[in-house]
């Protein structure tokens, strides 16, 4: 992706892209012959998480603090010394402490794609704890990502239909073992025939519904850092499995 296709896909300007380069938040992506900045999916999963936490209202030193953690223990304390101090301007900021005290107040804990939203917080929270699976970890980032990048009707959209799929009788298990198959082919060939098993695994635990209506374009290129960020059989796994869909829902 160009910058400013990041910037779009994440809701923010380029300026701010750069501005977060200069500070460091951001990592510097490698460069096309043109020398023009090829951004991945990866960087957009830390941007849009770069996003929320100022949404929050952290600066961008507690923001920075936040992102060289692993675990959501920091994050916990320094959104609870935020709500301290918005506390004393409680009139003039009322729905964000409430954004808040659902974050803090969730049994659950923060997760580690922490902080997105209540919605989103709770089905993570309904779901469970995730296996020990780079796939998986992986699913919860790019959903994670939606959360703050997509229209608020279609984000709720989005979790409503996951929500559906993932508490159905059967779909923890079913996901297991699709992350699983995926898992396997991190150093596959995109032939391997597994491939295939772990396409048709995988649709079984989406809801077809979860496609646009219009289809999926594979050139585009927040598609194409999409795939780029995956092994080229697990990339090739999911490619199929947006056919398979696709084939039907016709």
């Amino acid at each position: 992706m160009r910058i400013g296709e990041l910037a779009a896909a994440v809701g923010v300007t380029t300026r701010t892209v750069r501005h977060y380069h200069h500070l460091g938040l951001l990592p510097e992506p490698e460069r096309l012959r043109n020398g023009y900045r090829d951004y991945t999916l990866r960087h957009a999963v830390v941007l849009a998480r770069i996003r929320r936490l100022t949404e929050l209202g952290l600066g961008l030193a507690e923001v920075r603090d936040v992102l060289a953690e692993d675990a959501g223990k920091d994050l916990v304390e320094v959104l609870t010394e935020l709500d301290e101090d918005l506390a004393r301007q409680e009139a003039a900021i009322r729905e964000r402490r409430a954004r808040l005290r659902s974050l803090l107040d969730d049994e659950g804990g923060l997760p580690d794609e922490g902080p997105v939203s209540p919605e989103l917080a709770a089905l993570f929270s309904e779901v469970g704890p995730i296996p020990d699976s780079p796939m998986a970890a992986k699913d919860r980032e790019i959903l994670a990502l939606i959360d703050t990048a997509a229209p608020p009707e279609a984000r709720e959209r989005m979790i409503a239909m996951v929500g559906s799929a993932f508490t159905s009788p059967g779909a923890a298990e079913r996901a297991r073992a699709a992350y699983a198959l995926l898992d396997d082919l991190a150093d596959a060939d995109p032939a391997d025939p597994r491939v295939e098993e772990a396409a048709r695994a995988l649709a079984d635990c989406l809801p077809r519904e979860l496609l646009p209506q219009a289809g999926i374009d594979q050139d585009d290129s927040f598609l194409r850092a999409f795939y780029a960020d995956f092994a080229p059989a697990q990339a090739e796994a999911i490619r199929r499995t947006m056919r398979i869909l696709t084939e039907g829902r016709s």
